[in-house]
């Protein structure tokens, strides 16, 4: 039986929605199908033990949570962090919570013990549906969670006294069958710009900042992906990123949850990701490109195929490196299965997508001549502005000075899915967002500023130069990371790059920092110095690098936890001016 609310709900308002509302039409329309599919260990020649459930089973459970947090006195509006591991009890409690009008509250784990407080503490939580090693961590920081009345643990209780996720479904149920007996009717909770979730960025240019998510946001992401994609009910995907989870069950796709830590992904083992993929014929699989490269270089030195079934390999969170998308595409069985990189940001996605064919085919020459990262077409109903690069708030849309084709601004962008505002952050916002001349009061009445730079081609693709915040600024000229590094990366020592500025801009020195490729770092000074010749050399040859003459070294760049592939230049920058200032001492 496919559980849902009671029938008869009245509409609060016209625009009454509610992104839970996609996971009963699934339920609806396909009860038996599998919505959810999770590891249970492996037997003992090694094959993997699963257990299911459908999508009957799911909206089952999402009713009971929901009910059960409305009888438990939670009201809409209410803010609740759900810190839960990749697991159906995640995906049944965001859309639990989201169906019974609760802002849900997701933080990345994998950002970092004080910037997780800082969050915490900026969020005012009304409580914690979490693992029990969170809770037992809120226990013993009770005071900087005043407002924290309403904690639920998912797994075994330790040594305090609180709600289970048990009792909570079982609560849930008695209040279902209390209204169910006395034939009363529900009201619809939310609309669809009420907040769904706050969800935070990882804070790799600067402080974590809560991104609040509306119903119709959601809704519109759902529409987004699906048609730009082609992707059909009855797929079935394994997601790297647990949030990819609940896409699928809005659209009648099974999740298969992978076996593995989704804080780590440069170390997934790709023999477990394989035998998902092969155990339940898995069609798309998303993930960040260090997950593509570890099941890339894992399929180039044994030779092992991607299953049959899989159509399209989705990777976003930073740019694709090429010799991920070359070793994806051998890997691939399938003739007509491709790897995409959806670009966009957590204020705005997605925004464009490129295939991995179009890249290779088409576009990399271009990248390695220094002409930036194509990331792709703009999806239908996104639209995209090319502006004249300002530090400061830019209040209207009148304000802004386009630019033509093929120059580098500022990337803007607007549509259903684009977020309004950060969460208690009025001057992020104010910085963030420029009003839309039309005056309309919607999510697509104002522009958000990606915070990167690039421009827009006379095929009317999207070119990616890099952070708006790494732009080197000398007394010459502006220089933009991405065309620049490029460059350089073209040597065949080169694992990556960073160009970075010592000084103060606008007179800043532009300093170069290499991390050779595994095995290749100059072990002596005369290898030092060849190396940084050629560099130098290869640099001379183009008028994007002219003007660098210094290169440095770096044994392994600093990247983002989350993905493994953003490098942290702002860390670099202070790490060169001082490697620059022990030269001089030395040379003194």
């Amino acid at each position: 039986m496919c559980w849902s609310l009671p029938k008869g709900r009245k509409r609060s308002a016209v625009n009454s929605l509610n992104i839970a509302d996609r996971l009963s039409e699934s339920a609806r329309r396909w009860p038996k199908q599998i919505a959810v599919v999770q590891p249970a260990g492996c037997d003992s020649a090694g094959v993997y033990r699963y257990r299911s459930w459908t999508f009957a089973g799911l909206e089952r459970e999402v009713n009971q949570i929901a009910f059960g947090l409305r009888a438990w006195g939670i009201e809409p509006g209410k803010r609740i962090v759900l810190m839960v591991r990749p697991s159906f009890e995640f995906i049944a409690l965001t859309f639990g919570l989201m169906r019974a009008g609760v802002v849900v509250v997701l933080i990345d784990p994998g950002m970092g013990r004080s910037n997780i407080f800082q969050c915490l503490e900026e969020i005012d939580p009304d409580g914690f549906i979490a693992v029990p090693i969170v809770q037992a961590i809120r226990v013993l920081n009770r005071r900087r969670f005043p407002n924290a009345k309403f904690n639920v643990t998912v797994g075994r209780r330790w040594l305090w006294i609180g709600a289970a996720y048990d009792g909570l479904l079982r609560r849930g149920s008695r209040a279902i069958d209390t209204m169910a007996a006395n034939d009363r009717t529900e009201e619809r909770l939310t609309t669809s710009t009420d907040a769904a979730a706050i969800i935070f960025t990882s804070g790799s240019t600067g402080p974590p900042k809560g991104v609040v998510y509306e119903h119709g946001m959601f809704d519109a992401q759902v529409d987004l992906l699906r048609d730009f994609y082609g992707i059909q009910s009855g797929e079935v995907d394994l997601p790297g990123f647990p949030l990819f989870g609940l896409f699928n069950a809005a659209m009648g796709v099974t999740t298969v949850i992978p076996d593995m830590d989704p804080t780590k992904p440069a170390r997934v083992d790709p023999v477990r990701m394989l035998a998902h993929m092969r155990d339940w014929k898995v069609t798309q699989a998303f993930g960040s490109p260090a997950i593509w490269n570890r099941i890339g270089r894992h399929c180039e030195a044994t030779g092992e195929k991607l299953p049959s079934t899989l159509r399209r390999v989705l990777s976003a969170g930073a740019p694709v490196p090429v010799h991920v998308i070359e070793r994806m595409r051998r890997a691939f069985s399938n003739p007509e299965a491709d790897i995409h990189t959806p670009y966009g940001a957590t204020e705005s996605l997605p925004v464009a997508s490129i295939s991995g064919q179009e890249v290779l085919e088409q576009t990399v020459p271009l990248s390695r001549a220094g002409k930036g990262t194509c990331v792709g077409r703009v999806f239908a109903g996104i639209e995209v502005k090319i502006v004249e690069i300002a530090d400061g708030p830019i209040k209207a849309e009148s304000d802004l000075r386009e630019l033509p084709r093929g120059e580098v601004g500022e990337i803007l962008v607007r549509g259903p899915s684009t977020t309004r505002e950060y969460f208690r952050r009025p001057d992020a916002t104010a910085a963030a967002k420029v009003v839309s001349d039309s005056g309309r009061q919607s999510s697509s009445s104002f522009f958000h500023r990606m915070g990167d730079v690039g421009y827009l081609d006379d095929r009317d693709r999207l070119w990616f130069c890099g952070r708006k915040a790494h732009i080197v600024e000398t007394s010459c000229s502006r220089m933009f990371t991405i065309p620049c590094e490029a460059i350089f990366n073209n040597h065949p020592r080169v694992f990556r790059s960073a160009l970075v500025g010592v000084g103060s801009k606008p007179n800043q020195q532009p300093v170069i920092v290499v991390e050779p490729d595994a095995g290749q770092f100059p072990k002596t000074r005369a290898d030092q110095s060849r190396f940084r010749d050629e560099l130098l050399e290869l640099a001379q040859g183009n008028l994007l690098t002219a003007s660098i003459q210094t290169v440095l070294f770096h044994p392994s760049l600093p990247v983002d936890i989350r993905h493994n592939v953003k490098i942290f230049r702002e860390k670099l920058g202070p790490w060169a001016e001082g490697e620059l200032l022990k030269a001089e001492v030395a040379f003194k």
